[in-house]
């Protein structure tokens, strides 16, 4: 074989080996883009971030079945599903196919899912368990006792003394009085103490104790039906609750404790943002919302028309069926006559959807006397059923229990001894005695 004949034979093998390398790249590069056009075990997300349904997992499985004649027939059945996908919820539901030949689609497609979609099961798991109503009374009662000179403790030292003078049963009527009593409750029992025969001759101080819890207890008034509406057995779903009082009474924050105790007992709640006033309201109402899983209603401006509020949380709480409704109403008002305006109209609207069956006046145990003043103008203003006491742990005022059921004809329901978000229970008239006088 001469040279030339050589040069020849590699030049045609060179062509040969460059056609042969030029067809298994164009293969590859076809194959490459049949595969990119039909979905494959990593689901595609749609615009919205969320992830394909069941249906798209399964459609995904059948198509990596296909040959690659059918690449494009499945890129086309993709963008439907991603369509269709983008018009339903923004989160995935969850597969039960698991077992079968869509479970490893289905559960690829949760583990690709956006940031947004893996924000919303978080939240789900990180809502808040409330502490049952069962247990907060017995440790609020602890609590009570060891605050700062409960007034029961001071009656006690007086009349456990071996000879009471006049002026010990003053000490006793001015102890009465500076717990915030009321001149009349005050007088009443120091008449009742005086009288009985029980304490004044008695000197064993375990019998003066059991004495005078006995007529505490009576001041207090076990008798009164102190159950909310929403917990009674033929309660309206859903029981409207209206939450009223002055700014600086932890209303709103009261509204809040209320759902998560109703959330605890297995309620649905929803909440309604009444009092547009005050900016950071709606906000705080839906802070508290957002860690047990309650919706908030609230309007988008501030200094919104507080009444189309509620009737909007009134329309939301029937249409979801749920067993309770609290709404949240402004406390910053003008004058009295506004007061009873703002207050009627939210009413009115609320009853034109639901009955109202409760209005709570927020307190602040430690303003006292003052605090009765605020109570009168609110229970002429709308009808109020019970009350809730808040910061009772903060001063040594309270027999403000006392003199509040006194003035209202109502009784005390709720109290509040702590800024946890489960310090909040149904007032019981007895461990409120026994926290009040302490440990024996």
């Amino acid at each position: 074989m001469t040279t030339q004949q050589l040069l020849i034979l590699i030049a045609v093998l060179i062509v040969l080996v460059l056609a042969v390398v030029g067809i298994l790249v164009a293969v590859r590069k076809h194959r490459s883009q049949g595969d990119s056009a039909r979905p494959d075990s990593a689901v595609k997300l749609n615009d919205s971030g969320s992830s394909l349904s069941q249906e798209s997992a399964t459609a995904v499985a059948k198509d990596q079945a296909k040959d690659q004649s059918d690449a494009s027939l499945a890129a086309s059945s993709d963008d439907r599903a991603v369509q269709s996908a983008s018009r339903g919820s923004g989160v995935a539901p969850n597969s039960d196919a698991s077992t079968d030949s869509t479970g490893s689609a289905g559960s690829e497609a949760s583990r690709q899912s956006s940031s947004a979609d893996q924000e919303a099961p978080s939240a789900q798991e990180e809502l808040a368990h409330p502490e049952a109503s069962a247990s907060r009374m017995t440790r609020l009662k602890a609590r009570l006792a060891k605050s700062p000179n409960p007034f029961g403790k001071a009656l006690f030292a007086i009349l456990t003394k071996d000879h009471l003078s006049e002026s010990d049963w003053e000490d006793v009527e001015d102890t009465l009085l500076m717990a915030d009593v009321g001149a009349e409750a005050s007088e009443q029992l120091v008449k009742q103490l005086r009288d009985d025969a029980r304490i004044t001759g008695q000197k064993d101080p375990a019998a003066v104790r059991r004495g005078l819890r006995q007529r505490l207890i009576d001041l207090v008034d076990p008798n009164m039906d102190r159950t909310l509406a929403a917990a009674r057995p033929q309660a309206n779903r859903p029981s409207v609750i209206i939450m009223v009082g002055v700014n600086g009474t932890g209303k709103t924050t009261t509204a809040g404790k209320l759902a998560r105790l109703f959330v605890a007992d297995g309620k649905s709640v929803v909440m309604g943002a009444a009092d547009t006033f005050r900016a950071a309201a709606a906000d705080q109402l839906e802070t508290w919302g957002g860690k047990v899983g309650v919706p908030v209603v609230r309007s988008d401006r501030d200094g919104a028309d507080p009444a189309s509020v509620a009737f909007e949380a009134a329309e939301r709480a029937k249409n979801d069926q749920a067993d309770v409704l609290i709404v949240d109403t402004a406390g910053r008002l003008q004058n009295k006559a506004n007061l009873m305006d703002q207050l009627g109209k939210i009413r009115r609207v609320i009853e034109k959807n639901l009955p109202v069956d409760e209005v709570l006046l927020v307190l602040d145990a430690t303003t006292g006397q003052n605090g009765m003043i605020q109570a009168k103008v609110f229970a002429q203003a709308i009808g109020v059923t019970g009350i809730v006491l808040t910061k009772l742990d903060g001063s040594a005022k309270g027999g403000i229990v006392i003199s509040v059921q006194r003035e209202l004809g109502v009784p005390v329901k709720l109290v509040g001894l702590g800024e946890g978000p489960d310090d909040l229970a149904v007032f019981d008239p007895e461990s409120f005695v026994d926290g009040i006088l302490g440990d024996e």
